[in-house]
């Protein structure tokens, strides 16, 4: 079981990922928006974010790079889960340190599976 930070700010995306993580053993912690989610994972040090693109304030993209650069924080993994599905916003984010990038909905297959990759379970 791993402790996944979702920062998500739709409550219905929320629900089904958390829904879906917890079914698969995982405990899932939330945050509504970038600035409030790096200040989590700073203090609660997931296993894992799954991060949304389009935020309230700073964007997905910044947040990730944010993380990726912060020494307390860059070996968290960050998984970007968003409905921006075209190659550049790819590979945009994995330039911005993102370890994998789901378009939005995920398939519970590929989103475990990625967890599972990512996390050597």
């Amino acid at each position: 079981m791993a402790r996944i930070l979702l920062i998500e700010d739709s409550p219905t995306d929320t629900a089904v990922l958390t829904q879906l993580l917890e079914r698969n053993g995982h405990e899932v912690l939330s945050s509504v928006s970038a600035e409030d989610g790096i200040e989590a994972c700073k203090r609660e040090r997931p296993d894992l974010v799954l991060m949304d693109v389009v935020l309230p304030g700073m964007n997905g993209f910044q947040a990730t790079r944010a993380l990726s650069r912060d020494s307390d924080t860059k070996l968290i993994p960050v998984v970007i889960v968003s409905t921006k599905g075209m190659d550049t916003d790819r590979a945009w984010g994995l330039r911005q340190g993102a370890k994998g990038y789901i378009v939005k909905p995920p398939s519970e297959q590929e989103l475990i599976g990625q967890i599972k990759e990512l996390l050597g379970a």
